[in-house]
């Protein structure tokens, strides 16, 4: 009962605060029973769900979100939820609207990990404008200028589609010729592109004027594409609201709560996708502001439209924006200095405390006048990670030697903090599944962690797996092992595993993590990280220093006390993925880690990718080998909400504690990252 009740509660403090700015519609709430506080909730979870049910409705009511059919004003209200108030308003803005929703468009991309990337919409004649971190899974700074980013076989293409609506299979595209402009990390979050003007016998539609008069009003609406939002931790609570259809032009009503020095406010209903949707003013008929996050059920950041139109004229002026030594309110933070030092790491033998240093060399470059970075140079781990031993244990063992392997536990940090197992959206079908006791499962447990296997690729989708810190045991290495409870089909023991040019077997939950608790247990967690269903083919030399060590480095930040973090690793699994030794060769991998902050007492998780590719070559031309390009095998830390839109895999509450969630609201929600070169560059807080 406990989710039901968070989700009244955070439903019942929203709508509160949208009575409180709005009169009109408190008192339309109140006379439709909306607010009903006397009646007593009975603690079961028919009533509360029946409560909730009430809530969202009066949201619905308050902050709805209408379709858009045909590219003009459709106000159609579908049920008597919705707000007469809201319709009233609506149809007396029904000109300005017409005009405005022609000049907003979704921004589809070819080349890329994913098919559209959020919102846009005109401010010139021949200008669309996004939001930076969209325009930065395209695109990206080259020189002096601009370009788009490199594709499978060729430059990413990017196009705006000003209709993509609920059941209307028409489209209306629009080529992005070049990126104008893409602000930096320190500027605001605002790109601008030439589009073209003509396309077939369509011309674009006229821009919107941006606002030069910011202010607060309660009569405004948000026109974008939201998307399904895997960071909301209540999925169910957002179908109610959205009515499960995503991905198509929608209007959302609401007001704007206040007006800062760069941005602006709102409480506009919006998701993933809609960044880069316009605030649009319905009383004055322009852009109060460009959309950029927002947080479900809270508050929404725009940037202020006066800020996106100076930037324009400099742009257009040819005019090099000011810069600040200091990142603008509507920038994702800087990275924050860590309170521990980087070269310790904490385990324990027989239970006493011991402290190895690891080795790190930090060197410093000058760019030509830009700030120092630190660089890693070089740092020394306890495994490699890939193992390239040919060593395997011909011993048959039996499924029922596996009875007592718990597996990954949910609850492992804490009742309060569970996290479960990640589920498997985008390819459910392809799962593995066995049969034990004569039910079917999906999940393969092991000490202390649990695999889920792909039947088409016969490596595992995902492995988690929980590390006490305070508990951990070096162990010997053992033979690589089949698990008898799945076919041996189904397990990739040899065929792409070798001596170079062959692959390593490389383990994806690390062998020593599961290596925790008595010296039985914990010699039993090292025996099981070696069976063939926790590996996928690495590059002989893939594993980087910091990818290595992140487990490591988060346990330093875990609670002290206890020292706990869940681990969870897996491989992109891409239909671009090039085939070799008969296996398909996953490129790049990525990976989650959730522990209880030792500063904050909360849960956080952080999310990272590394890449095996040289290099972006046509497919016939794709190489494996060394390390020779000072990006490859490095990793990065990009958002949770990323890495699931990637693999299609959902991690459940903790896309919304990741500490880059809500900086962005893109469909990818994390942009181009940065390659880690230090582990203090690791952000963990907000």
């Amino acid at each position: 009962m406990g989710k039901l009740e968070d989700q009244l509660a955070r439903l019942r403090r929203f709508n509160a605060s949208v009575r409180a700015g709005d009169p009109q519609l408190a008192e339309e709430s109140a006379d439709l029973g909306a607010e009903n506080e006397a009646i007593e909730i009975a603690r079961s979870p028919e009533a509360l769900d029946e409560a909730v049910e009430l809530e969202s409705i009066a949201m619905r009511r308050e902050r709805p979100v209408l379709a858009i059919l045909n590219n003009v004003t459709k106000l159609v209200f579908i049920d008597r939820a919705d707000s007469a108030i809201w319709e009233a308003r609506l149809k007396k803005a029904r000109p300005l609207l017409d005009k405005a929703i022609r000049a907003v468009g979704r921004i589809n991309l070819l080349g890329a990990p994913f098919e559209w990337v959020g919102t846009g919409w005109l401010v010139a004649e021949n200008v669309l404008v996004t939001n930076r971190h969209v325009a930065r899974e395209f695109a990206a700074r080259k020189g002096a200028g601009f370009t788009f980013k490199p594709g499978v076989s060729a430059p990413m293409e990017a196009s705006t589609d000003f209709l993509e609506e609920i059941d209307n299979p028409d489209q209306l595209l629009f080529k992005l010729v070049k990126p104008l402009h893409i602000e930096d990390a320190a500027g605001y979050d605002v790109a601008f592109f030439e589009i073209e003007i003509v396309s077939g016998k369509a011309k674009l539609a006229s821009p919107i004027d941006l606002a030069t008069d910011i202010r607060q009003t309660e009569n405004v609406a948000t026109i974008g594409y939201p998307a399904y939002d895997s960071r909301i931790p209540e999925p169910e609570l957002m179908e109610r609201i959205f009515g499960k259809i995503y991905n198509k032009k929608r209007l959302a009503p609401g007001g704007v709560t206040r007006v800062e020095p760069t941005r602006i406010l709102h409480n506009c209903t919006t998701l993933g996708g809609n960044s880069g949707s316009v605030v649009f003013d319905l009383d004055r008929g322009n852009a109060i502001g460009l959309h950029f996050s927002g947080s479900f059920l809270s508050t929404n950041y725009a940037v202020r439209a006066d800020v996106v139109k100076k930037l324009l004229d400099d742009v257009r002026a040819g005019r090099v924006p000011r810069r600040t030594e200091t990142p603008s309110r509507d920038a994702p933070p800087a990275p924050t200095p860590q309170r521990r030092p980087s070269t310790v790491v904490r385990q324990s033998v027989s239970g006493n405390s011991l402290t190895i240093p690891l080795t790190l060399r930090i060197s410093v470059e000058l760019d030509r006048g830009g700030p120092l970075a630190p660089v890693l140079a070089r740092s020394r781990v306890t495994d490699s990670g890939a193992d390239d031993s040919d060593m395997i244990d011909d011993t048959e063992s039996v499924a029922e030697d596996y009875r007592d392997r718990g597996g990954y536990d949910p609850a492992f940090l804490g009742d309060v903090f569970s996290v479960d197992m990640p589920t498997v959206i985008r390819g459910a079908d392809d799962i593995l599944e066995f049969q034990e006791d004569g039910v079917s499962k999906t999940e393969l447990r092991y000490e202390h962690y649990s695999v889920i296997m792909s039947r088409s690729r016969r490596m595992c989708f995902l492995s988690a797996c929980n590390i006490d810190g305070n508990q951990s045991k070096k162990s010997a290495r053992v033979a690589w092992k089949w698990d008898p409870r799945i076919p041996k089909e189904q397990q990739i023991m040899k065929e792409c595993y070798g001596n170079p040019p062959k692959f390593s077997r490389g383990h994806m939950t690390r062998r020593e993590d599961p290596g925790w608790g008595s010296p039985e247990i914990a010699k039993r967690g090292n025996e099981d990280s070696m069976h063939v269903t926790n590996v996928t083919p690495q590059m002989q030399a893939f594993n980087a220093p910091i990818w290595l060590a992140l487990e490591d480095y988060a346990l330093q930040h875990a609670r002290e006390d206890a020292m706990k973090i869940s681990v969870f690793t897996g491989a992109y699994f891409a239909k671009a993925d090039p085939e070799m030794y008969g296996v398909r060769i996953p490129v790049a991998f990525w990976k989650v880690i959730a522990f209880i902050h030792d500063d904050t007492g909360k849960l956080c998780a952080t999310g990272y990718e590394m890449d095996q590719q040289q290099s972006l070559l046509p497919e016939e031309e794709f190489v494996f080998g060394a390390f020779t390009s000072p990006q490859l095998g490095t990793a990065t830390q990009v958002s949770i909400r990323s890495i699931e839109a990637r693999s299609g895999i959902n991690f459940g509450r903790l896309a919304a504690v990741d500490p880059l969630a809500g900086d962005e609201e893109s469909v990818s929600a994390g942009g181009a990252a940065l390659p880690l070169l230090a582990m203090e560059q690791i952000r963990f807080l907000r």
